[in-house]
Formats: structure tokens, sequence, C-alpha cells
């Protein structure tokens, strides 16, 4: 409780010292708005309407490729952990893939995928595919060796051993490697948007840039903010009840 005060009083002293600096005259308008500029234009956008639309898009991409990329990353993990051969074989093409930067496939897919949804949802999920990946991996590799020999004598098969003892011992470092990823998908989603979208708060960013409107880019940063916030909060939630759920057998 203290540590939420002393937050939210540093957070007031800030914006007290971002207003006044404003005012003060020594910084344009056009380069840094004052916090009260940002607010009179968020309140603008949320009671006119104009940010449901975009913040739906937004939302739907990030879900979207949360769910492709989070799938085919445990997916992948699970297939890589349980087939030693195929892990060392195709490794080095999962790591090349996630070297290359995000932003610059973004020509590229929409050449395939055109403007819009598809591109944006791409990244998203390429974006996600990695931390679920690797944690997967990881998760599955620190299961205890003695209680692997313990299913091995009692004659569980592999299906058993997966389902029964390696994934439920990795579950802690799966969702880990979730809440990440859930993160990672906001980035995603905006960034698509910066390069191929049409609807989204990233594509509003690119819009209100070309106008020069500073206040409205400053309001769509804090409503990414905040939804990033929420979705954060949302996955620990969900890992925590979890967990305990897990933990209750």
């Amino acid at each position: 409780m203290r540590a939420r005060l002393a937050s939210a009083l540093l957070l007031a002293g800030l914006l007290i010292a971002w207003e006044a600096w404003c005012r003060s005259g020594a910084v344009s308008p056009l380069v840094l708005p004052a916090p009260s500029a940002v607010a009179e234009t968020l309140w603008g956008e949320i009671a006119s309407g104009r940010l449901w639309p975009h913040l739906r898009v937004t939302v739907t991409e990030m879900a979207l490729g949360l769910l492709a990329g989070a799938g085919l990353g445990l997916g992948a993990g699970i297939l890589l952990s349980e087939w030693p051969a195929l892990h060392r074989v195709l490794r080095p093409y999962v790591l090349a893939s996630q070297l290359v930067p995000k932003l610059a496939l973004g020509p590229l897919l929409i050449l395939w995928f055109g403007f819009g949804l598809t591109p944006t949802v791409v990244i998203t999920a390429l974006i996600c595919f990695f931390p679920l990946f690797e944690n997967t991996l990881t998760g599955l590799a620190q299961v205890d060796p003695g209680q692997r020999e313990l299913f091995r004598m009692l004659g569980a098969g592999r299906a058993r051993t997966l389902l029964r003892l390696k994934l439920p011992s990795a579950l802690p470092v799966v969702l880990a490697g979730f809440r990440v990823a859930i993160v990672l998908a906001l980035v995603g989603a905006v960034v698509g948007e910066f390069v191929g979208g049409r609807q989204g708060l990233g594509a509003s960013i690119i819009a209100a840039q070309s106008v020069m409107d500073s206040s409205l880019i400053v309001a769509l940063f804090v409503v990414i903010t905040a939804l990033g916030m929420a979705v954060y909060e949302a996955a620990r939630g969900l890992e925590a009840l979890i967990l305990r759920r897990y933990a209750r057998g």
C-alpha cells in the first residue's frame, strides 16, 4: 500500500513539474504538450467516440497475434523438447528467424497480405512466438530427473509423462513466458500498425504525426500504456490463479 502511494505521489509530482515547465514557455507545445492539454485531447477522443474503433482494432490484432504466436511457441517448444534430434536440427533456424527485425519484415508482409489486419497479426505472432518457445523448452528441461525415472519405472508412456509430469512442472516457467508475450503482443500490434495499418492506435499515431498533433500523440501513448498495464496485470492474476489451483492439486 505504501509503495503504491509512493508511486502515485511520484507520478503527481512529475506531472506537476511537467505542467509548470510547459506553462513557463520554455518549450513549444508542438514539441511537448502540457499534461492538461493531453488530458483535454484524450477526453475529447473518448467523448466523441473516435478512440474506441481504433482501440478495438488494436486489441483484436493483439489478441489474434498472441493466440497464434503463443500457440505456435508452446507447440514448437513441446515438440522440440520431446525430440532432441529435431531440436538440434531446427533450433538454429528458429533462432535466426527471431534475429530478423520484425519492423523490416513489414514491407514484405504488406506485399504478401496487403494492408490491414493480417500483416499486423503476423508481426504480432512472430514477436509473441519466441518467449513461449524458449520458456517451454527451459521449463520442460528442468523437470526433476528422479521424478522422470519414477514415471519410467511405473511404465508411464511419453504422452502420460508429458501431461502428468513435464507440463505441470514446467507451468511456472511457461506462464512467465506468456506474461512477457502478452506485453510484446501490444508492442507488435502497434508496430505493425505503424507499417501497414489503416486503423488502430499505431495508425492513429502516424496520422497525428502527419498533422503535427503532439497532444494526440501523447494521449495515444497514455492509452497504449494503460492498455499494456491492464493486460499485464490480468496476465499476472491469471498466472497466480492457475498456479494456486495447480499447487492445490
